[in-house]
């Protein structure tokens, strides 16, 4: 069994400059488990694979293509490939969202 602790993770350098840590990678998925202080947001962006996020803790807006929705705890929330989406946290809490890529994308993510 191999067991993977979120703080002993090193936040990885993104373009997005925010806390994320890397929870599982093998070419059939991906996990990043981000936090996001208040105020703090994704930049628009798109993806060249499937990727949904699961709300671990607070409310973040998920923003998908013209929709946004603020999201409790316990939500998952898919995102198809190619689709600009972003998530933004306009609360005065911390919030913490499990972002899942299937599979592993081979290509970049394109920043908007």
């Amino acid at each position: 069994m191999k067991i993977t602790k979120y703080q002993e993770q090193e936040v990885k350098d993104t373009p997005h400059k925010i806390d994320v840590r890397e929870m599982y990678n093998k070419a059939t998925a991906q996990a990043m488990l981000m936090a996001l202080k208040p105020g703090e947001s994704l930049k628009p962006h798109k993806t060249p694979v499937d990727v949904f996020f699961f709300v671990v803790e607070g409310t973040p807006t998920i923003h998908i293509g013209d929709e946004s929705e603020v999201c409790q705890a316990d939500t998952l929330v898919e995102s198809p490939a190619e689709i600009v989406h972003y998530i933004s946290n306009d609360t005065s809490s911390l919030t913490r969202i499990l972002v899942v890529k299937a599979p592993r994308p081979v290509s970049l993510t394109k920043v908007l």
